[in-house]
């Protein structure tokens, strides 16, 4: 299954207690089982209805299967207290993310940048966040929380940019 992020188990904590949580891409679970065992209510998606399978059964999970590289997107309208990606990049979703938050939603993010083809996968430039894009992106839409980018090293060698923000009150 894989340990959940430390990333995202520490800024977790952030999203009200018992919240809608949306898990973005979210391949086997990992996050996914985490936030509802902790008793989060859990939108998980993902293309891949084998790794949808296994959370299928697990209390406050509620599974999806879409492409959203090519799908309409599935959550039109619905608004969640905290948004978790970790791993993933199809920049057209980014605004998604953000009208898809509640006032004072969390949104948790980590992905790959340039630089991380030194160690591995992804190489292609299409997956790979640009120096501060995570920034540029969501600031000043949502109000930034923590940031980081660069060399990490647990629990393996890749470079990384994450972001936790916080959407502000819509004028709407």
């Amino acid at each position: 299954m894989g340990t959940p992020s430390p990333w995202i188990c520490h800024y977790a904590q952030l999203i009200p207690n018992g919240g809608q949580v949306l898990d973005l891409a979210c391949g086997n679970g990992r996050h996914a089982r985490w936030l509802a065992a902790n008793d989060w209510q859990v939108h998980a998606v993902d293309r891949d209805v084998q790794s949808l399978t296994g959370l299928q059964q697990l209390p406050n999970i509620l599974t999806t299967v879409a492409d959203l590289e090519n799908d309409v997107w599935p959550y039109f309208g619905c608004r969640f207290h905290g948004i978790v990606v970790s791993r993933y990049l199809h920049r057209p979703l980014l605004p998604r993310l953000i009208e898809s938050l509640h006032t004072g939603g969390v949104l948790i993010y980590e992905t790959f940048m340039d630089g991380n083809e030194r160690f591995g996968r992804p190489k292609n430039p299409d997956f790979l966040l640009r120096s501060n894009e995570l920034l540029e992106v969501f600031f000043p839409q949502l109000t930034v929380i923590a940031y980081q980018q660069g060399e990490f090293h647990e629990p393996n060698p890749a470079v990384m940019q994450r972001i936790c923000a916080v959407s502000q009150k819509r004028n709407n």
